[in-house]
């Protein structure tokens, strides 16, 4: 029996409409992963929002180290944006951002066990709970070593990203905080195709297929025609073959290379609020 909640729920995280999340469901046994992929197949276009978030505002922050070789993002959610315009709540997460480059902590558990004014960071989170009065955690830890690793942080401290590329020069860090910039407005998958995991690529193709099935085209023609659209999901989805936003008439990686002929990235990290 699908719920009328069941229903809801589906329709804030994809914006499909109700009759076809109600349907969605049914044929998916309940699942909400497996019905949002059925709607897929159906050609439906889905915003995918999180219907299930509670601290969906806060800080994130980035930042490098003088050289430019390591980098962090650290964010620290709230439940309201009152909370996370205060100036003591961006201080404190910006002290905790410089702690995490500091020590470079290997992970999220690490760097709660951090000294942070003679408490953990941990427990300074839980100290500001019963400060403010409402739920506060470090929810993201990311970090990022290459010979240049170029910041960014969006407007009002939602958004940060870090690129990671190959070669080491003044040129490299400011295409770094171009293409930064690129992460932040696309919000790329993966750096290049080869990034992509092999589960995400076959449920393209397959998807790819129905849609051309559903279409009414031939059943000889399904795999020509997932294989074009898997080209177009990688040109949207990968970095490097993103048309540039600062420059549409070429790629981010055609970019890099009117840089530096050899200029690349090698790892991005994006974290935003929600």
């Amino acid at each position: 029996m699908i719920s009328a909640a069941d229903v809801k729920n589906l329709r804030d995280t994809t914006g499909a409409g109700m009759m076809d999340c109600k349907q969605a469901l049914e044929e998916s046994g309940g699942d909400l992963e497996g019905a949002i992929e059925i709607l897929r197949k159906k050609g439906q276009k889905l915003s995918l929002k999180r219907a299930d978030r509670e601290a969906n505002e806060g800080v994130v922050l980035a930042m490098t180290s003088s050289d430019n070789k390591r980098g962090v993002i650290v964010k620290v959610s709230s439940e309201t944006d009152f909370v996370a315009k205060n100036e003591d709540f961006v201080n404190m997460t910006r002290k905790m951002t410089q702690i995490a480059l500091d020590v470079f902590p290997a992970s999220l558990d690490e760097l709660l066990g951090q000294p942070y004014d003679g408490i953990t960071i941990g427990e300074k989170i839980t100290e500001q709970v019963g400060v403010i009065g409402e739920k506060i955690e470090l929810a993201s830890y990311e970090r990022l070593e290459a010979e240049t690793v170029a910041p960014y942080i969006h407007m009002g401290n939602k958004a940060a990203v870090l690129v990671g590329l190959n070669k080491a020069s003044d040129a490299a860090f400011e295409a770094g905080r171009d293409v930064a910039m690129q992460v932040a407005a696309m919000k790329p998958i993966a750096v290049d195709k080869d990034g992509v995991d092999a589960s995400v690529i076959a449920k393209e193709i397959e998807i790819g297929k129905e849609v051309a099935r559903q279409e009414g085209k031939p059943e000889e023609m399904l795999e020509k025609i997932a294989m074009g659209k898997l080209n177009k999901f990688y040109k949207e989805s990968t970095l490097l073959n993103q048309d540039f936003v600062k420059d549409s008439k070429q790629t981010v990686g055609a970019y890099l290379q009117s840089v530096d002929k050899e200029l690349t990235v090698t790892a991005f990290r994006h974290v935003t609020l929600g």
